[in-house]
């Protein structure tokens, strides 16, 4: 027979054990909810547990699965300036307070996403750093940084929501692109707007994209059995990032993606295969939020001087223009779109380019444009359409060329001519009747064109609302992006 004195403790060891109702990080006061789409609410509490969430005029109750999982989905909302609270209630009580409804966008890359408006150790400040900071009072817009690895640090401010202030942004390091999208969208709809970024520098693609995204993709077989086994192919390991930093915030309602990555990828030797991974990056993200038309905007790799770099096979200078076409080829992935920046680089040495304002402005104008249906914003600048062969001349016509010019006055660049023997010559160019008509000393019988087809591109052609005309060329002769190993 047990002594008595045990059986108080075996009596307590018995009762059921309650577990307080939780909700991810990504939850909190401050935040936004996206508008116009039912709200997934979701957490974690003792297995059957009831679970009441209240917010606005909507109350939904549920019961905590075995796993003691549970979700529920508010109905749409219309966008709303007015604070509210989300109250979810089982044993015990969360409230999150001050919580606007509008437009929710998760914005994520390497170092070009991560880039600080402010100070960020070897890299110099983005444009006018201490003016946008001091500017960054935006009470409608709301920041979440997550923090490297999805670990907050003792008393940091990341991994929660806040209004965004001249503090937060310089306290957390948030994104310079992913502000000023925001504060160009948030100005243009007049609505709350939502911005969680998740960036690493230095990283790959392969660590941001869900692992088992890559079934049934041509060309990246190796990937998707590396990634099946649970094995690093290389050094890297498929879906390490994923895992902590994107995967918690699904399936957090929320507009769309925004993407600035691909420099570890061309030095990593990807080139066009690139374009196949991010098919697999944008089709795992839209599976994780259940969103399979979900707008996931990109920005293409601005011009740097990848050949200078010593890296263990030295690069070419089309290594970048080829790069960019495969960039360019994820544009066939619906519901996509590119900001073109190659007209915004002062040091081309400069591997973070300062001038990140034009980088999220022209991410929002793909937005307002194209998810937004704004007819009047310009979201392209020229677009390679066609060539006519006349004589020793080319003429190019262009799409979305409305008020074709330069933005230096000067005869448009960065074109060069190739005849049947494939060698590409310097080319002048001409506007005419809203065409290009180009032509070599060179060439007498010109066969392809090439546009901004070098890493150090800094083309003038540009429409009238100063958006840069996209690289191109004209054939598909194979490139080598490798040259001999210095000596």
């Amino acid at each position: 027979m047990l002594p008595t004195s045990i059986l108080p403790i075996l009596a307590a060891l018995l009762l059921p054990i309650r577990a307080e109702v939780s909700c991810p990080p990504v939850f909190g006061s401050h935040m936004v909810l996206q508008q116009d789409r039912p709200i997934p609410v979701w957490g974690k509490a003792a297995a059957g547990e009831k679970v009441t969430v209240k917010f606005g005029s909507a109350t939904l109750t549920v019961h905590a699965g075995n796993d003691g999982a549970w979700q529920v989905k508010l109905p749409a909302l219309a966008a709303s300036e007015t604070p509210r609270s989300l109250v979810i209630s089982g044993t015990n009580e969360l409230r999150f307070d001050d919580v606007l409804v509008g437009e929710v966008w998760l914005c994520s890359g390497q170092s070009n996403m991560e880039k600080p408006l402010g100070e960020r150790k070897g890299q110099r400040p983005t444009d006018n750093a201490e003016e946008e900071i001091r500017k960054a009072n935006h009470p409608l817009i709301r920041v979440f940084q997550m923090p490297r690895g999805g670990r907050a640090q003792e008393n940091d401010l990341t991994m929660r929501w806040h209004p965004c202030t001249s503090e937060v942004v310089n306290e957390v390091s948030f994104s310079a692109a992913a502000y000023f999208f925001g504060r160009e969208v948030q100005a243009k709809l007049d609505v709350p707007v939502g911005l969680i970024h998740s960036s690493v520098g230095g990283t790959r693609i392969e660590l941001w994209t869900p692992p088992e995204a890559y079934q049934g993709i041509a060309g990246l077989e190796e990937i998707a059995k590396a990634a099946a086994e649970d094995r690093k192919l290389g050094d890297v390991r498929i879906g390490g990032l994923y895992h902590p930093m994107i995967k918690p915030l699904a399936p957090y309602s929320l507009r769309g993606f925004l993407w600035y990555q691909g420099e570890s990828n061309l030095m990593a030797d990807d080139g066009l295969i690139y374009t196949e991974k991010m098919r697999a990056l944008i089709s795992g993200w839209r599976a994780a939020w259940q969103r399979p038309d979900a707008p996931f905007y990109y920005v293409q790799l601005a011009p740097h001087t990848y050949s200078a770099r010593k890296l263990p096979k030295p690069y070419s200078t089309e290594a970048l223009p080829l790069f960019w076409e495969a960039q360019t080829k994820a544009l066939s992935i619906p519901d996509t779109g590119m900001a073109v920046i190659t007209d915004t680089v002062v040091q081309l040495g400069d591997i973070h380019p300062t001038n990140k304002k034009d980088v999220g402005e022209r991410l929002a104008r793909i937005a307002l444009a194209r998810t937004y249906d704004m007819k009047e914003v310009v979201d392209s600048g020229p677009i390679f359409k066609e060539m006519r062969i006349q004589g020793d001349k080319v003429a190019l016509k262009f799409e979305h060329a409305k008020g074709l010019r330069t933005r230096d006055r000067e005869q448009p660049g960065e074109f060069t001519m190739a005849g049947e023997d494939r060698v590409f010559h310097p080319a002048e160019a001409m506007i005419r009747c809203g065409n290009v008509l180009v032509r070599s000393k060179e060439v007498s019988k010109p066969v392809a064109i090439r546009f901004a087809w070098n890493e150090r591109a800094n083309p003038n052609l540009v429409n009238a609302a100063g958006l840069p005309a996209r690289s191109f060329r004209t054939d598909d002769w194979p490139v080598d992006i490798h040259r001999p190993a210095d000596p």
